[in-house]
């Protein structure tokens, strides 16, 4: 009897061990990459690509695909908390790039509070002088980069993340830019776990693009990922006509995460024409289809990047 009483006793405790015990396992998540289009531009708005026409097609985009970490680029305070407001179940962490408070362009990580607990966040300019508001090297904007750290709360694993936009213009400050990028991920994260999304303004075959995909540090998720959707490159100029192959938005990692899935979401929406068509009707389908002429449009200038990455 005591024999049996014994291996309960053993059974329970071994069972309370493991319910106790850091869970290790794997945990899979979605990563993506999305600049917003600045809401400083009237033309944008006069041609039907304006902020409050672009909102709600960007949070439903964001909801659907199912980020639950994202970097934007070029958002001013006021378009992050429009679409703070929208999401309810995310959260955000970043500074203006212009004053360190909320003048400015961000480069804010947006993260789901549901998925991720926030342990550490700070930002930098990709300058000479990190510590405050400048332009660096030949750079002509001032350029910043947010970064977090993160707890996945299902397995209580940890990452940093790095969210930048690199300047458009300066070509040393892009390749300079690089380098500082890949000093903090050695000096912060000690070439471990880290993600780096953004806009870099360069494509895949760029000199500062290699200089990170070639560091041996971080690698683009695009080469990584086991299937790619890929079926245009990044920009659209908000013409989803248009069809390039160079990408100039992406997600870089450590050796540490697996990419199950990369895309680039070339998601449209309509938006009545001025002077519509009447409804036409076809044999092919029913009569009760109707179909108007309405004008396809994209919901940035940028498409939005996501790997499927396991951790």
């Amino acid at each position: 009897m005591n024999t049996i009483k014994n291996l309960f006793r053993i059974l329970f405790i071994g069972v309370l061990l493991i319910t106790l015990a850091p869970a290790t396992y794997a945990q899979t998540f979605n990563v993506a990459t999305y600049n917003l289009r600045n809401d400083n531009n009237k033309e944008d708005a006069l041609r039907g690509d304006g902020w409050k026409e672009r909102l709600p097609v960007i949070a439903g985009l964001i909801r659907f695909h199912g980020f639950d970490v994202f970097g934007t680029q070029e958002g001013l305070y006021h378009q992050l908390e429009d679409l703070k407001g929208l999401l309810p179940d995310y959260t955000y962490s970043g500074i203006g790039r212009d004053d360190g408070k909320k003048e400015g362009e961000f480069s804010a990580i947006f993260y789901s509070k549901e998925k991720f607990k926030l342990l550490e966040s700070g930002d930098f300019w990709l300058s000479q002088d990190t510590e405050k508001p400048n332009k660096g090297w030949d750079a002509v904007l001032p350029r910043i980069c947010s970064w977090v750290k993160l707890q996945i709360k299902e397995n209580g694993k940890t990452f940093y993340f790095f969210n930048v936009h690199f300047d458009h213009v300066g070509v040393t400050a892009r390749k300079e830019s690089a380098k500082l990028i890949l000093q903090k991920v050695k000096d912060m994260a000690k070439d471990h776990t880290s993600i780096l999304t953004g806009d870099f303004n360069v494509d895949q075959n760029n000199e500062s693009y290699l200089v990170i995909n070639n560091s041996n540090i971080l690698k683009d998720s695009y080469d990584l990922a086991k299937f790619k959707y890929v079926t245009n490159g990044t920009f659209n100029n908000f013409n989803p006509n248009t069809k390039t192959d160079n990408r100039i938005d992406h997600i870089f990692l450590t050796k540490d995460f697996s990419v199950q899935k990369y895309g680039v979401l070339t998601d449209t929406y309509r938006s009545p024409l001025k002077d519509p068509e009447e409804a036409y009707h076809s044999g092919n389908f029913p009569k009760e289809v109707a179909l108007k002429n309405f004008r396809a449009r994209t919901p940035s200038d940028h498409f939005p990047v996501m790997a499927v990455v396991k951790l």
